[in-house]
């Protein structure tokens, strides 16, 4: 005879265990808060917003699917933060969403994500591996694509250059069997509910300074002459350049075209322009049809769009680069108009473009004359503004210093802590019209 109240335990027990594992990525998120004490660079800023999100998330009148989309959130946030810091929490974050819904998408993807900027190739491909196979059609995004690609061919390089001296007294070999037992690790692991335990990581600087000293210890041996040497050189400067620069399978970006100040100006010359805050409140407002009713809608960096709330549309999407390495942030694969990217210095700008643009995803993309508007001495060049500048503010500045759209608003920049506050006493002079709820300022 089954027991009637069977069911009733087992819920309770999953509901335990679902608020612990929330229990345990509030701690991360305030362990990185805490580690990042006195920090205050603009790319913490969405990734602190989004950790206050997911803590009142947690609270007892929030919706249940809340918390765990918060969460994701964070990851999403640290990984576009970029520094190693971040990458940590997103890992931590993603594999806390793993154990919580084993079957998300979106949690697999973070962590595949967060392995693959921490290096650790293989796991990662554990990872988008069970992301793919959790899609309908089993096609990832271009951005996941793409980078399943670039490891795997980093890995045949390696493989390949092993083989060809099978005999070699090298630890290279070794150090790619526990490269693969570490991936492989990671998917059962994972569906069990437990985060995995092996031995010491096996990053991507590892493998490659051994690669290198491989490489050495041969040519030494037996000269260049040899065609063994030469095909391992080949495969060492193919596995340098996907290390630096991963595979690019459409160089023209499915026909996006480049667009300079001039076009610019010439897309915005007697349209109404709104730039579009990505908060709650806009999300909450009900302001959707009115912000599509624009002639053409901003928004920055990562965003979500609930139709009833922040619009569906967006003719222009400005991003901006942050971290030490901006070049290995999650794609911009939002469709979008126009896409502005703004980053110094040059090289690292036109490697991030180069790496996280997404063909077919834009139609335009800003030229390098418009990848830093505000201390550019060709455009506006003025002093006093920080590198760590919002995303917001420097594409809000450029608008207004163009000054050729009859109406320019912010929907949901009235709020503490979306602008910075020299950002949002300049805002508050210029401003014509600030509505009673503050969610709308107009400077036209």
């Amino acid at each position: 005879m089954s027991n009637p109240l069977a069911g009733l335990f087992t819920a309770r027990q999953k509901e335990a265990a679902r608020t612990a594992l929330y229990a345990h990525g509030m701690r991360l998120c305030g362990e990185h808060l805490a580690a990042q004490c006195g920090s205050s660079t603009s790319r913490q800023t969405g990734l602190t917003r989004a950790i206050g999100t997911f803590a009142a998330s947690l609270g007892p009148d929030a919706p249940s699917a809340g918390p765990f989309d918060a969460l994701l959130r964070v990851g999403e946030r640290a990984l576009e933060a970029g520094g190693e810091d971040e990458l940590g929490l997103a890992l931590g974050v993603a594999e806390t969403s793993t154990r919580i819904r084993q079957r998300s998408k979106g949690a697999w993807r973070l962590r595949g994500l967060a392995l693959d900027g921490l290096g650790r190739d293989d796991e990662a491909l554990e990872c988008y591996d069970r992301y793919r196979a959790l899609l309908p059609d089993g096609s990832p995004a271009a951005e996941v694509a793409g980078r399943i690609d670039t490891l795997r061919r980093r890995r045949t390089c390696l493989e390949s250059a092993v083989a060809l001296f099978p005999d070699a007294g090298s630890p290279l070999p070794d150090l790619l069997r526990r490269a693969s037992a570490t991936g492989t690790a990671t998917a059962p692991a994972a569906a069990h509910g437990t985060t995995p335990t092996t031995g010491a990581t096996v990053t991507t600087a590892a493998v490659a300074a051994e690669f290198a000293a491989f490489v050495r210890a041969r040519v030494a041996e037996r000269g260049l002459a040899g065609p063994a040497v030469r095909r391992l050189l080949e495969l060492y400067g193919t596995y340098r350049r996907l290390v630096e620069r991963p595979a690019l399978a459409d160089p023209l970006l499915g026909g996006s075209a480049p667009v300079g100040i001039g076009g610019l100006r010439g897309l915005l010359a007697g349209r109404t322009v709104c730039l579009v805050s990505d908060t709650e409140d806009v999300a909450r407002s009900g302001m959707g049809a009115e912000i599509d009713r624009y002639d053409l809608v901003v928004r920055c960096d990562a965003f979500r769009v609930r139709a009833e709330g922040t619009g569906a549309r967006t003719d222009l999407h400005a991003v901006s680069l942050r971290g030490d390495s901006p070049w290995d942030g999650p794609a911009w694969s939002r469709p979008t108009g126009v896409r502005l990217v703004f980053g110094d210095p040059a090289a690292a700008w036109r490697r991030a473009v180069r790496q996280r643009l997404v063909p077919g995803a834009q139609e335009q993309v800003g030229d390098a004359s418009l990848r830093r508007p505000l201390s550019d001495p060709a455009l506006l060049g003025e002093d006093g503004w920080e590198p760590g500048t919002t995303t917001a503010f420097t594409v809000l500045r450029l608008l207004d210093f163009l000054d050729v759209s009859p109406r320019l608003d912010l929907i949901g920049f009235g709020g503490p802590g979306r602008l910075r506050p020299e950002e949002a006493a300049w805002v508050e002079d210029r401003a014509v019209h600030v509505d009673d709820s503050r969610m709308r300022i107009a400077l036209r």
